[in-house]
Order: structure tokens, then sequence, then C-alpha cells
């Protein structure tokens, strides 16, 4: 079903006239009864700042489409993933069909297990449908291993398989670099990369055995900027940056929440997710690793994490149909989940499509979605994962 963009309720349009009429008669007032003393002072400017923190929650509501009411849109065949309880934010999958997952983010403000973060393979050619954990290194710190985005690289040399992970250790930002070894499903670990101009990374895609673009969704790395102040005043600050071992540079910018990335099946583009503009950028690589925007998608969603289908170059975005309820957790109100297919990008015409939505009664919070054989994977922040057939 074709996706429409949420209507702001009337009732939040009438708040936020009676903001601005209350802020005239507070003004009126002061000046008035205190000739614009001290006190008629600080009167106008506690209202002036009530105004503005009213306006700031208005406007954050709108964006993360508060009055969105959620609808069942479900596939058939669905089922739950068995040991993937606390989250699996980011899926990717290599073309014979093995989906990497990463799986128990810890972030501030959202459930999270004490156990350290994980990652998962789960073979879509199996019928069985079985998560299998990888075998980690004795040589990586495990204990603060905290996953979030993740990216898959195959060397066409030698078809050896890189898995990139950003890693927030006591909530900072890095990337850890492993050789995936199939016969023994572990990690080899290679490196940790860190940087100035890494500070807040979301998701990341490998172009290379050691290069990537990589998102900041933030602009301030302290915990209580970032996750409230931030939040609240909501400017386009993330930005997308390039990294290898001899250049490191900011490619793109001007993003209200930059969240996921990925790449088109020629290498030609690559694509990033703004959370809170509900919209897909799309953006062509140059000879030096620069980018340029190209355009701009309209979703209708908070819009996470992007895999793209190496066969079809198909967009599968996983997304927060109601940002709103993700900040608040209400158990009795949970958030719900969404999956959006892109077709033709690059076309005058994009085809945008609502696959799956739930109310949360099910999946709460998905994050991520990836294809393979005409199964659809679906990951979420802190939840479950599901997999279903495509219709």
């Amino acid at each position: 079903m074709p996706v429409n963009a949420a209507l702001v309720a009337p009732a939040e349009e009438r708040l936020h006239r009676q903001c601005s009429d209350t802020l005239k008669v507070f003004v009126k007032l002061s000046c008035r009864d205190f000739n614009m003393g001290k006190l008629g002072f600080i009167s106008i400017l506690m209202a002036v700042l009530a105004v503005l923190f009213g306006e700031r929650i208005y406007s954050l509501r709108k964006r993360a489409l508060a009055t969105r009411e959620l609808v069942k849109n479900h596939l058939p065949n669905c089922v739950l993933l068995e040991n993937l309880e606390h989250g699996t934010e980011d899926i990717t999958i290599l073309g014979d069909g093995l989906a990497f997952i990463s799986a128990g983010l810890k972030f501030p403000g959202i459930p999270f297990s004490d156990e350290p973060g994980k990652i998962f393979v789960l073979d879509l050619k199996d019928s069985r449908m079985k998560p299998k954990e990888l075998r980690m290194p004795r040589n990586f710190d495990l204990e603060t291993f905290n996953p979030h985005g993740i990216s898959l690289y195959t060397d066409p040399s030698d078809d050896a398989v890189y898995l990139f992970v950003v890693n927030h250790p006591h909530h900072n930002s890095q990337i850890e670099v492993f050789k995936f070894v199939e016969e023994e499903l572990s990690l080899v670990h290679l490196k940790t990369i860190k940087h100035e101009l890494l500070y807040s990374v979301n998701d990341i895609v490998a172009v290379g055995a050691d290069s990537f673009y990589a998102t900041n969704d933030h602009y301030f790395e302290n915990q209580f900027l970032k996750s409230y102040v931030e939040i609240l005043l909501c400017q386009p600050w993330g930005n997308v940056v390039y990294y290898s071992p001899t250049e490191v540079k900011e490619v793109s910018q001007g993003y209200y929440m930059a969240n996921g990335i990925n790449m088109s099946p020629d290498k030609r583009h690559i694509y990033v997710a703004d959370l809170l503009d509900h919209n897909v950028h799309v953006l062509e690589r140059k000879e030096d690793n620069a980018l340029t925007h190209v355009k701009t998608v309209a979703v209708g969603s908070l819009v996470d994490n992007i895999e793209v289908d190496p066969e079809t170059g198909d967009l599968w975005v996983g997304c927060h149909p109601n940002g709103w309820k993700a900040l608040l957790l209400d158990p009795n109100d949970p958030a719900g989940s969404e999956v959006i297919r892109i077709q033709n990008i690059h076309s005058d015409k994009p085809q945008v499509t609502q696959v799956y939505e739930d109310d949360g009664h099910v999946l709460i919070g998905s994050s991520v979605a990836a294809t393979y054989g005409g199964k659809l994977l679906i990951g979420t922040v802190f939840h479950k994962a599901l997999v279903c057939d495509l219709k």
C-alpha cells in the first residue's frame, strides 16, 4: 500500500496558536503593571522560555509523527526468531543467503540486557531458521562490546569476507574490523579504528577492506547534550564521513539525524537515511570519494537502516511509524514497526511502498529490513526479530 505522511492533529495546531497568544498577553501585562521593571523582565523572560520550549516540543512531536495511528499490514507466515530477545539493530546479508545480525545494543533511554553485545548468523536457505552466535576472538574486549550498525565487504581477489561493526564501548564510537571464518563460525579481530571525526557513529558501509563511509547521527558527544538538548533543538547537524588509512574527511552534511547508509549495486551511489526528516538522500560518489547530492526521496516515516537488493537495486528500509511512542516506551501503547520498499530510486518517479506495518503488539521499533529468496527479515532496536514470506 502507498505511504502517506501523517497529518498534525488540529489540537496541536490550536496549542501552538495558544502559546503565541499567551506570550502576547504576558508581554502586555508585564509592560503595564511593572513598567518594564525587574519583575516584569523576569515575567517576560519566563514566558518567552515557556513558549520556546512549547514550540520545540510541538516541532519535535511533528517530526516524530506523534499523531500517526498505527495499523496492521502483516505478511504471511511470519515467525519470531529464537534467541534474539534484546534487539537486532542491524542486519546485512551475503550473496549466499547468510545473514549477519547485530544484537544487544545498549543505548541511553532504551531497554537493554546486561549481557555483552553479540553477532549472530542466520542461514536463510535453511528452513529451520535458527540463528547461531558467532564465536568471538580471545584478544577482543567482549565485556564492553556494544554493536550498532554493521557492513560486509567481500574482497574480490580472494573472496575473504570482512565484517565492519560500529561499536560503542562506554558509549564512545569506534569501528571494529573482523574477518569471518565460515568453517568455524567465528570472527578474527583485525583492528579497531578511532578518529575525531567518527564521534557519534550510527551506521557504516564498507567500500574496501579498510575503507568505509559512516554516518554521525548527532553533533555533540556528551550524552546529556546529544540525548536531550540536541534532540529538542533538532537542527541539521548530522553528517557523513569517509575513512581510509590515508584520508579521513567529512563528505556530506545537513542531516537532522543521519542514520542508515548503504551503497548501490554498481557502487556509484551512496544512500543516506535522515530519520527526523523522513527521507532518503541519493548521493553520487566521486573519484576522490567525495559525495555530491543527487536527489531526496520522501518516505513519510522515520527511516532507520537501509539494505539494498543486489539484483534489483531496490532499497528496503526499517522504519519507525510513530517516533513519539518510541521515545515514551509505554508498554501499554508500544511503538510500532514498518518496512518500506523503494523501487526505481534513480528514476523521475521512485515508487515508495509500505510492505509491512505492525502496531507494536508483534514487533516493537523496527530498525532494519533485508530480503533474500522470497523471505523478509525484520530487526528491531531492542525487541525481537521477525522473518516473513513476501507476498
